[in-house]
């Protein structure tokens, strides 16, 4: 099973290229951020002509996030992040898709910092760790895809002299991604590729692609039920390099059968 998260950066503006990048890859689930678009204006037919049936939680001109599934409609569970009923971003979808759980989000920016917009970052945080915790023991395989908006350490960054003071790479933000994953939730991508440069997005300005002067924003969280499973991770980092690309780049990873239970001795 391929799964999949790709912060698309305007679903209908860039729907060649997502259609193309399906075709592709042929993943088997896709969690989507940044639709920017409002619930109607999703392409809910040209997705399912590409053989994927959706879910998505749109949002006008900004935000929004969908979760793709080849071959049948996912099993949505929840809607919108818990712990915040004034919360009106779409920022958080959950379905069940061929025995996983999966939960994709667009985490907020934060910028700038202090301020506002940060502290709802921070908040925002807090609402997804206490998800978390309710599904990370979890018997059947969880994964949390979504554009994060966070770098983890220092080899998730080019040139971290010059984020220091960033959102994305502020001390408390990064202090949050690791008590979430404290929980016992593991970073596919690290986790298999614990030193490479592997970065999952690149900036429009500055010729920031062809540099490869990227930030590793977009994560896939598995619980160990998920973990278990992993036979592979990676960015499908040329897809960034198409005409009218996304910033973004489609991150994945790959789980294998469920391990058999082990027979007791007689």
């Amino acid at each position: 099973m391929k799964i999949a998260t790709y912060n698309v950066n305007g679903v209908n503006g860039r729907l060649p290229v997502l259609l193309r990048w399906l075709e592709e890859a042929a993943p088997d689930i896709v969690c989507l951020q940044e639709l920017k678009a409002p619930q109607e204006k999703f392409p809910e037919s040209a997705i399912r002509a590409a053989g994927y049936g959706p879910i998505w939680h749109g949002q006008k001109s900004w935000n929004g996030v969908a979760i793709l599934a080849r071959g049948h409609d996912p099993e949505e569970t929840v809607r919108g992040l818990p712990g915040d009923p004034a919360d009106v971003q779409s920022r958080y979808i959950e379905a069940a898709v061929g025995g996983v759980l999966i939960g994709g989000l667009y985490l907020p920016n934060g910028n700038p910092r202090p301020g506002p917009k940060f502290d709802y970052k921070l908040a925002w945080m807090e609402r997804l760790i206490a998800r978390a915790a309710d599904l990370v023991a979890l018997d059947a395989p969880v994964v949390l895809a979504g554009d994060y908006n966070v770098m983890p350490t220092d080899v998730d960054v080019y040139k971290p002299e010059r984020w220091r003071e960033d959102a994305l790479f502020a001390p408390e933000a990064r202090a949050a991604f690791f008590r979430l994953c404290d929980q016992g939730w593991v970073d596919a991508l690290r986790t298999l590729h614990p030193d490479e440069t592997i970065y999952t997005f690149w900036d429009y300005f500055r010729n920031a692609y062809a540099r490869n002067a990227g930030l590793r924003i977009d994560h896939l969280l598995l619980n160990a039920a998920a973990a278990a499973r992993l036979t592979g991770a990676g960015v499908d980092a040329h897809v960034r390099g198409w005409e009218k690309s996304s910033d973004h780049a489609p991150t994945w990873i790959t789980l294998g059968p469920k391990p058999r239970a082990r027979r007791r001795p007689a």
